[in-house]
């Protein structure tokens, strides 16, 4: 009998775990070493599927993300899907993003930790100014649950109102993400407070 390692067993679980998501070293280490061991092998498997497999073995996570297409290639149906985003949560996206790579230039604790009220104040900046307070900190809250939708923050347990800014954040708001919003970028309206015109859109 094989035993439940190999890669005859492994091969399809690990493809399964990536088709379901983000796969994280720390949730499951033995997949996450079968992962490691297979990867050009599902590398090869989702190519034809216009997906590519990417791995940061530092920060230990891997997902499939949605493959350029070739030239003179066919168009194939999308499987990653793509999610539209208010500009306030691309923005706060944006911001939680230079924190990450404040903290990492910073050495030490490679962490990002923020409490609520921080996360207000840091996306309050580059909001109308407003005398509802409360409304403003409930718009704000209403953009961090977006975010943590999303998978790039993560509510701390035990610790009411404190959150941790996913390192995976790192793969998906990158230089030309960053381009695509300041193309779309229009200067928020000091009195509406409206959306500029062209959203983000959110996918791997």
């Amino acid at each position: 009998m094989k035993a439940p390692t190999d890669t005859a067993t492994a091969f399809p679980l690990v493809l399964v775990s990536l088709m379901k998501g983000v796969l994280w070293r720390e949730d499951d280490e033995r997949r996450w070493s079968q992962l490691l061991s297979l990867q050009a092998r599902v590398r090869d498997h989702v190519v034809p599927l216009g997906l590519a497999l990417e791995v940061d073995e530092a920060d230990g996570y891997a997902f499939l993300r949605q493959r350029p297409q070739e030239p003179g290639e066919e168009p194939l149906p999308r499987l990653v899907p793509r999610r539209p985003l208010g500009f306030k949560v691309s923005l706060l996206l944006v911001l939680l993003r230079k924190k990450v790579a404040e903290t990492e230039a910073g050495g030490g604790d490679r962490r990002v930790v923020l409490r609520k009220e921080d996360l207000v104040d840091l996306l309050r900046q580059f909001l109308p100014t407003t005398t509802n307070e409360a409304k403003l900190v409930d718009q704000i809250g209403a953009h961090l649950n977006k975010v943590v939708e999303l998978g790039f923050l993560r509510p701390l347990r035990g610790r009411e109102d404190e959150y941790e800014v996913v390192r995976l954040i790192k793969a998906f708001v990158d230089g030309e993400w960053l381009e695509k919003l300041l193309a779309v970028y229009r200067p928020l309206p000091e009195a509406s407070g409206a959306e500029p015109e062209g959203a983000r859109e959110a996918g791997r």
